[in-house]
């Protein structure tokens, strides 16, 4: 695997950038562990004071048992110097005097000798004190070393894991393979999809692909979109309908069978029966055989009016748009004096539908090619008459995709359509039809669950992604497609980026009249830079970014959680060969300016890691797979069950200062260092405060 970093890495052709995934491979290792209190000191002096006290106490005790034998051996000590002095003073006889002496000498010293084994007794007891205190005061030392040791391998552990959190890459690509045929895109708001819009069409510009925008919500959403790929070197086109219709040259090189067709279903749009368009097709085809293989619409509607005999042909012979003898030979396409009446209603039907496209291709340029095409419908037009043009160019392109050769790279060409829903659902079916058999990529927004959506959402080898759904109907669906038992994870960063940041606003700028912007300057195409510069969510990235917590919350796929969705966040879900996978991602492109942002995937990044991991020896001291040291294993916490790790090298998945050449990693201290545990006690922790 290569380096994941967005500023050595760019975007893979072969994949389908949807957003990226707050996700995390090493957990939060919490606080430091606790230093051991230094209390051997203190164990000390309280010992030293203890002994004291119990020497004064047993001292008195002993005084108190030996006061009466003190007082019997001063009593005999007295009455043997009176009888010594007797006996001196020839008081007494000296035998006497003698066995006096002897018996209360012999007394008096019995008392002593009671005395004296007192006093031995007790100071046996008091060095027998002392030893087991300072054996008991070395077992305390024994203890206190042996926890600072423990303590300073936990730390060294901890802080090992910290350097490891702290580095670690929190934002991963979620993107599907190019073998996806189409990507639909249900519920969301304006900003939402502008995000969603500007992520996959700058990802597929920067890798080298083509990229065409119709654009029927008009919302002006591909806007940054167009700064962008204008920032990154390209000319892009923008057409404004209708004002720039004459300046549309799509279906100019239909054929007349295709034309036909085309207007058939233009006409159809404004009829909400299931009636056969082949009727008005057959006209059509009859029409264009008459007028020849470049005739534009305006001349389309001349021989109608003269089919439907409605105003004077004479005006229209007299402007160009039809001679004398397309005149005689329309009058004779149905019979003579055109006596069928279904023909003449549905003449003028298909004219005064029609008729709104008379401007097409007019005053049509030659334009020089461009990466990226955008039509989109003017919010000042009517409603009616966007339906028709968005009806038109997406018939239009259908023709020209399934005229064109299949390509030889997937999602090569990309056509992104904003507001499918707004379309028929037959218009639908052929896009995607032509869309698939020509290896062309095509993203569907749509802006609410009609039941012409929900037959279409996830057909084929399609992902769906689900945005932002206001409708509680809506969710339900939603809710019930992707399953209620999935758990999501959802950043901080995401709601904070989608209350603080609207999205873009304004209308587009036509590119294909006088009024087209000069192109003077130009980038060199960094996606990084450029998505900063110039779109919305670029220039907001730091100042939102800055002081946001990296914290996260989980939440289940319930109708209300996904009616309360960020603008940005998306639920991916798309079949693999492994099931159906679900991932919530951010479309917020810029994600991709944040230092921990990589354009792999978490999965990829997850087994690379766990192989590196399984490979490194583990010695006495490190913790190794199974969890030695009673702390969590890196298998239960990010493997999947049942999933093998693959052989790949290992990526640096610890952030950018771990490549940047100017900052040195911090890495955990050495085993020879002392414990960091010196010094004074640490202040008791409590719990139930946060930090």
């Amino acid at each position: 695997m290569g380096d994941p970093h967005p500023e050595h890495a760019q975007p893979q052709a072969d994949r389908i950038y949807l957003g990226w995934q707050y996700a995390l491979l090493y957990p939060d290792p919490g606080p430091p562990p606790k230093r051991p209190a230094r209390d051997d000191v203190v164990a000390e002096e309280d010992t030293a004071g203890q002994d004291d006290e119990w020497l004064r106490r047993a001292r008195l005790q002993e005084d108190l048992l030996n006061r009466p034998v003190r007082i019997f051996r001063t009593f005999m000590t007295v009455v043997t110097a009176v009888i010594l002095v007797l006996g001196l003073l020839g008081l007494l006889a000296w035998p006497l005097v003698l066995l006096g002496l002897v018996a209360a000498g012999g007394i008096a010293g019995i008392c002593a000798y009671a005395i004296r084994q007192g006093n031995r007794t007790v100071d046996a007891r008091v060095s027998q004190r002392r030893e087991l205190a300072r054996r008991e005061q070395e077992r305390r030392r024994r203890e206190i070393a042996k926890a600072q040791e423990e303590h300073a391998a936990r730390y060294r552990d901890w802080a090992e894991k910290k350097n490891r959190f702290d580095r670690q890459l929190t934002w991963y690509a979620v993107a599907v393979p190019d073998e996806i045929d189409r990507v639909d895109v249900a519920g969301g708001t304006l900003p939402g999809w502008s995000a969603l819009i500007t992520l996959i069409g700058a990802t597929r510009l920067y890798s080298g692909g083509h990229l065409t925008v119709l654009d029927l919500s008009e919302g002006a959403i591909a806007k940054d979109l167009i700064e962008l790929a204008r920032r990154g070197g390209d000319d892009p086109l923008v057409w404004v309908l209708p004002v720039d219709l004459p300046r549309l040259d799509l279906g100019a090189t239909l054929k007349p069978e295709a034309f036909a067709d085309v207007l058939a279903h233009v006409v159809s749009v404004s009829e909400e029966t299931s009636r056969d368009i082949g009727f008005d097709n057959a006209i059509l085809e009859r029409v264009l055989e008459v007028l020849g293989e470049n005739a534009t619409i305006s001349q389309v509607t001349a021989a109608l009016r003269a089919l439907a005999q409605v105003g004077d042909p004479r005006d229209d012979m007299k402007f160009g748009l039809l001679t004398a003898t397309q005149l005689e030979r329309i009058g004779m396409l149905f019979g003579r004096g055109v006596a069928d009446r279904v023909v003449i209603e549905r003449a003028w039907a298909l004219e005064s539908q029609l008729r709104k496209l008379e401007t097409l291709g007019t005053e049509a340029v030659r334009l020089p090619p461009a990466r990226l095409r955008v039509v989109s419908m003017d919010r000042q037009a009517g409603v009616f008459g966007n339906r028709v043009l968005g009806t038109y160019v997406a018939t239009a392109l259908t023709h020209i995709l399934r005229q064109s050769p299949a390509s030889e790279r997937p999602w090569y060409h990309t056509i992104i359509v904003a507001g499918a829903d707004k379309l028929r659902g037959d218009v639908l079916d052929r896009l995607m039809d032509a869309c698939e058999t020509s290896r062309t990529g095509l993203v569907l927004t749509y802006r609410s669950l009609t039941p012409t959506v929900r037959e279409r959402l996830g057909r084929g080898h399609a992902a769906v992604a689900f945005m932002r759904l206001g409708n509680a109907e809506d969710a339900r669906v939603a809710s019930e497609h992707v399953g209620t038992e999935h758990r999501l994870q959802l950043a901080q960063l995401t709601e904070t980026f989608s209350s603080a940041v609207h999205g873009t606003g304004g209308f587009y700028t036509s590119t294909v009249g006088a009024g087209r912007p000069s192109q003077e300057e130009k980038g060199e195409g960094d996606l990084r830079e450029d998505i900063t510069e110039s779109t919305e969510w670029g220039r907001h990235a730091n100042t939102v970014a800055e002081g946001v917590l990296q914290r996260s919350r989980e939440f289940l796929v319930e109708p209300h959680q996904l009616q309360q969705l960020p603008t940005t966040s998306v639920i991916v879900t798309h079949a693999t060969a492994e099931g159906r996978q679900v991932r919530l991602a951010d479309a917020n492109p810029a994600i991709l300016t944040l230092p921990k942002t990589t354009l792999y995937e978490f999965g990829e990044v997850r087994r690379a890691a766990l192989s590196a991991e399984a490979s490194e020896p583990t010695g006495p001291g490190e913790r190794g797979a199974s969890g030695e040291r009673g702390t969590w294993t890196r298998d239960e916490r990010v493997s999947s069950p049942g999933e093998p790790p693959e052989e790949t090298t290992l990526p640096d998945v610890a952030g950018p200062e771990a490549v940047r050449p100017d900052r040195a990693p911090a890495d955990p201290p050495p085993e020879d260092a002392p414990p960091p545990n010196l010094g004074p006690p640490p202040p008791r922790l409590d719990w139930r405060r946060r930090p």
